[in-house]
Parts: structure tokens; C-alpha cells; sequence
């Protein structure tokens, strides 16, 4: 017991760093990606949170597999170099041993694995889609920047210098409604010195509402424009909508999965299954992998281990790819994890067969 929970604890705690760093480039990224979006006017700041909290459990199904590898590669990478592992064979360790203590920590990540891959993953994705496409829906003047001209829906831009202080007023609107030149509808320039939204909530319209400003019409070809002066002008923006479910599979609960016929159904739920699965074929890999020469050092074999992982990832992506276009209905990507736990069982072999030493 003594052994089993220091082991667990060097590969837990070496999991855990490396799975911080993963995420943190991660969702480094992807935050980058949402705030270029953000800039643009896709969606308020406010939404940014939640968007990177939904992300998460699909995150954490991808890093904790690749944190798992490399946290045995590296914690028993550095028994070996403090000559610890030497000392565990002359106590009587042998690598099937090894093997089995590693095991139960390779259960409870495979578990975590599988709470996100089955369950969290897709109504994390469901969520974020929800949030994408009511914003979408929702011509919100809330996204409005200061000092940039942006789209905000059915061919509207507008323009602000700025917010009062209390920010609720806009200062300086500029608005320009693109026509219908086919329906002989004009094309529109508002300005007014200051605006702000309303919401009826009985209807749940939105409304743009203008004060002290000009409206001007214009129609391509023609020698005319209409001019009106206003105190105060209303432009109804829309009202929020009922957004359809994506029929995406990506998008639809495991259970679902399993009942469909479809070819991505079975795809993605292939895929679902075979993360959990694949962290226990890593970790046979990397225990006999993680056995390095002193002289070596623990980063000599760290290369040649992530070249394995990414070239297993690279083939269960091309398998779940083939299922999705109905190449491999049958078969599926088993295969790939069983070519791999073949590879696993061979190196453990061949570690038993040289020893430990």
C-alpha cells in the first residue's frame, strides 16, 4: 500500500501539471477566438464566461487522456533516473505489477474521461450553440462598440462615439438600413444625438429609440431623398426567437446515439465510447515506455511516446471519419484500439522479457 499510494501520488500530481498547462493553451486559444468575435460584434461580453465554461468538459475529454500518458511517462521516467524503480525490483516489483498498481488511477481518469465524453460534452456543446444562436437572434444593440461602424442584423450597421455614464444612453447613433431595390425600398441614414434600447414585454420587441435626429431615404437611380426631422424615433429591431434543436450529431445525447442508424450517430458514439477506452491503452503503452536509462535521462523516450499518441489519435479520427461516411459500418474503430493494445501488451512483453533493471 505503501508503494501503490506513492506511485499514485507521482502520477497524479505529474498529471495534474501537465493537464493545467494543456488547458491553459487551450482555452488560451479558443478565449482568443471568442473575444476576436466579441470585437466584432457577434455577441456581448457578458456570454464570453459561460461559452468557456460549456467548452470545458469537451476540453478536459481531450487533455486528460494526453495528461495521463505523459504524466507516467514522466513520473516513472524519474523513479528510473533516482535508481527507485531499482530498488521496487529488488524488493520483488515486476513490470505486471507496476502495470496493475497503474491501473486504478488509469480507472478513476478513464471515469472523469467518460462523465465528459458521454455526458457533459454534449449538453456543454447544446449549451453553447443555444447561447451562439440567440444572440444571433437577438438584435441587441448591446453589442454595440464605440467608435467602429457594425453589422447588427438584417442589414443594419450602426455607429456610436460612446456611451453616457451611467451607460445607458448612446451618444452620437448613426444608423444605415440597406434597401430593397427589387421592392423599391429605399436605402435609410438616421443620426441622432443620443439613443437607447427598449424591450415591451408583453411582446418581447426590441426597439431602438432615437431622440433629436434626422432621417434621410434614398433610392439608387433616382434624383430624390426623403428628408424627416424627429424628437424621437422608434426603430423595431425583432424579438427573440425559438431556436431548433441542431440535428447535428455532435449535438445529440449518447443515448440518442446509440438508438440512431445514421452513419455520423454511430460515428460519434464510437467516438463517445473509445475515450474512455483509450486511456487505459495508454497507460499499458507508457509504462513499459516510461523505463529509461539513467544515463538517458527521463525525456529520451518522451518524443517517440507523443509520435505514438498522435499517430493513434490521427487513426481513430480517420476511423471515426470513415464510419461517419459509411465506409466501415461494421467493423468500426475498434480495430485502432485493438491494433494498440496489441502494440501495449508487445512492449510490456518485451519489458518483462528484458527486465526492469
Amino acid at each position: 500500500m505503501i508503494l501503490f499510494r506513492y506511485l499514485t501520488r507521482e502520477v497524479l500530481l505529474t498529471m495534474s501539471a501537465v493537464a493545467g498547462i494543456l488547458l491553459l493553451v487551450i482555452m488560451g486559444g479558443r478565449f482568443i477566438r471568442y473575444f476576436a468575435d466579441v470585437a466584432e460584434g457577434e455577441f456581448p461580453l457578458t456570454v464570453l464566461g459561460s461559452l468557456m465554461l460549456f467548452h470545458m468538459p469537451g476540453f478536459m475529454e481531450l487533455v486528460l487522456p494526453l495528461a495521463f500518458f505523459l504524466g507516467i511517462l514522466l513520473a516513472y521516467g524519474q523513479l528510473y533516473m533516482n535508481s527507485e524503480i531499482t530498488v521496487m525490483v529488488a524488493c520483488g516489483m515486476s513490470p505486471v505489477r507496476l502495470l496493475q498498481i497503474t491501473l486504478l488511477p488509469s480507472l478513476v481518469v478513464a471515469v472523469l474521461v467518460g462523465i465528459c465524453s458521454i455526458w457533459l460534452t454534449p449538453w456543454g456543446s447544446m449549451e453553447t450553440e443555444d447561447i451562439i444562436q440567440e444572440q444571433q437572434s437577438r438584435l441587441d444593440t448591446s453589442v454595440l462598440a464605440p467608435g467602429r461602424f457594425q453589422d447588427f442584423g438584417q442589414g443594419r450597421t450602426a455607429y456610436i462615439s460612446g456611451y453616457s455614464d451611467d451607460g445607458t444612453q448612446m451618444q452620437n447613433v448613426f444608423v444605415h438600413e440597406l434597401g430593397n431595390r427589387s421592392d423599391d425600398i429605399p436605402n435609410y441614414v438616421t443620426r441622432a444625438k443620443q439613443g437607447h434600447q427598449e424591450i415591451r414585454d408583453k411582446t418581447a420587441s426590441r426597439f431602438l429609440v432615437l431622440e433629436d435626429g434626422d432621417r434621410f431615404g434614398v433610392t439608387p437611380g433616382e434624383h430624390k431623398a426623403e428628408h424627416l426631422g424627429f424628437d424621437r424615433y422608434t426603430i423595431r429591431l425583432g424579438r427573440s426567437r425559438v431556436q431548433n434543436a441542431p440535428d447535428d450529431a455532435e449535438y445529440q445525447t449518447t443515448a440518442a446515439l446509440w438508438q440512431s442508424a445514421d452513419p455520423e450517430a454511430r460515428a460519434q458514439w464510437q467516438w463517445r465510447m473509445g475515450l474512455p477506452l483509450m486511456v487505459f491503452v495508454l497507460g499499458l503503452m507508457a509504462q513499459p515506455l516510461s523505463r529509461v536509462n539513467p544515463r538517458q535521462g527521463r525525456f529520451a523516450k518522451l518524443l517517440p511516446a507523443i509520435f505514438l499518441y498522435v499517430t493513434y489519435l490521427s487513426l481513430l479520427l480517420a476511423g471515426v471519419d470513415a464510419v461517419g461516411s459509411g465506409s466501415l459500418p461494421l467493423v468500426g474503430v475498434w480495430p485502432v484500439h485493438a491494433a494498440f493494445i496489441a502494440l501495449g501488451l508487445g512492449l510490456l512483453w518485451h519489458s518483462q522479457r528484458k527486465g526492469m533493471r
